[in-house]
């Protein structure tokens, strides 16, 4: 039986004996840590989990200043209202950051040149989260804040995304998660939170699906998708917002042209334009097609598997043309080692290693096999599917000359020998078997 003094760390047994309270210890520091935090730069979406943020530190961090953030990396509208939505709940100001062709040229591209995808994901809030994080670091540094606060759930992935990039840019950093403090155990209890600090929200009880939406993808978590068995509502009016189901799709198809150079697109249709706005014209032909929607369980970085919904319609289609590029423009070793150094590359995005020296090398690695992917690839798009409808390059090592059924200069004679020297070590393999008494 233990008598512990009130409001005191040191604590005594039966036997009289001192020793000290390590609770209590740890509750003090913990209160004066907090007391220490004047000015915190807060990653803001106006979303559910970051609305309450805001009004929870001024409750549990002594009233301290809060700088709302919002990276703009192509959620269109859910940035409206969002400056008036900010300074209403509690914030001192807001940053609306422009980060559109940031995340684009800097993230996107380079992940699709690469071909990687983690799984059957196409990596869409994977590689936004550095390019936010970075940015919040700059407005943190500029600022002098104290901590950096985000709204990510400690049963995600992207915590890591986040942290991983605030301590290679600002590593002394203080990084408040309030999910991993608070009492808050589900998102039922953040709108009631919500609705008791008179915070206003888009949704509901009824409509309260998890999402994350930018230029490159929508995904859908949470309510009746937690459960495996159960269809995902494509054709529910809202349910999708990038595009449309395959069946309510156009029964006629769609075909568009890409051009690259080196690489990375240049073109849409014979219009030369940036590669946003290409993946923003694809958006809107694959969403009217069906194209991009896939449903998935995947495996998250903290061991667990979620299921999600996600909609990828013009990442989908640029992935498709790149690949149909790459398959007449390299040679065959090249493409397969670049196919299995993508499964590392779309790990480490996926994981939240984007500023590491392993992906910054398989960057430089990929930089290099494209440097002759520059061609035009045609594709038709028909009710979720994307069929190839063409390709050309200056660079193509397809010939047709060589690989036709008809007449060539290829001596088919040749083969012989081929394959007499393909085969030797299997020869020599079955004659010392042989010797041996081993033959089968």
């Amino acid at each position: 039986m233990q008598i512990i003094q009130k409001n005191s760390i040191k604590t005594f047994d039966r036997k009289g004996k001192l020793f000290y309270n390590l609770e209590k210890i740890f509750k003090d520091e913990m209160k004066m840590e907090k007391q220490q935090i004047k000015k915190v730069v807060l990653a803001y979406s106006g979303g559910l989990d970051t609305s309450i943020i805001i009004p929870w530190l001024k409750e549990n961090y002594d009233g301290c200043e809060v700088i709302a953030v919002a990276g703009n990396v192509g959620q269109a509208d859910e940035l409206d209202g969002l400056e008036e939505k900010a300074i209403k709940t509690g914030a001192s100001k807001i940053y609306i950051l422009d980060l559109t062709d940031d995340y684009v040229d800097n993230y996107i591209i380079p992940t699709m040149k690469a071909g990687a995808k983690y799984e059957e994901y196409y990596l869409g809030t994977s590689h936004a989260r550095p390019c936010i994080a970075k940015a919040l670091v700059d407005i943190a540094k500029k600022e002098k804040a104290d901590a950096i606060v985000h709204g990510c759930t400690g049963k995600g992935n992207d915590q890591v995304r986040f942290e991983l990039t605030i301590k290679r840019f600002a590593p002394e950093m203080k990084i408040i998660a309030p999910w991993r403090e608070w009492s808050i155990k589900s998102r039922e209890e953040e709108i009631e939170y919500a609705e008791k600090h008179n915070v206003p929200l888009k949704i509901n009880k009824e409509t309260n699906y998890s999402k994350d939406k930018n230029l490159w993808h929508l995904s859908h978590e949470g309510l009746d998708l937690e459960d495996t068995g159960n269809e995902p509502q494509y054709e529910k009016d809202g349910f999708l917002e990038m595009g449309v189901s395959p069946i309510k799709a156009s029964d006629k198809p769609t075909y568009v042209e890409l051009e690259f150079d080196k690489g990375v697109p240049v073109a849409i249709d014979g219009e030369k334009t940036s590669a946003k706005n290409i993946i923003l014209k694809l958006n809107k032909l694959g969403g009217e097609n069906g194209i991009g929607i896939i449903d998935i369980v995947e495996n998250r970085l903290v061991g667990m598997k979620c299921r999600g919904v996600y909609e990828t319609p013009g990442g989908a289609i640029l992935y498709k043309a790149h690949s149909v590029l790459e398959s007449v423009c390299l040679d065959k070793y090249t493409m397969h080692e670049k196919e299995k150094l993508a499964i590392t590359f779309g790990e480490l995005v996926y994981n939240g290693q984007w500023f590491t020296p392993l992906r910054e090398a398989l960057s430089a690695f990929v930089d290099k096999t494209q440097e002759k992917v520059s061609g035009k690839v045609k594709l038709k798009l028909y009710k979720g599917n994307i069929i190839n409808a063409g390709v050309w390059s200056k660079y193509s090592l397809y010939s047709e000359e060589i690989a036709t059924f008809g007449e060539s200069d290829y001596n088919q004679k040749d083969a012989a020998g081929f394959i007499n020297l393909f085969g030797l070590p299997l020869t020599v393999q079955v004659k010392l078997d042989a010797i041996n008494g081993e033959n089968k």
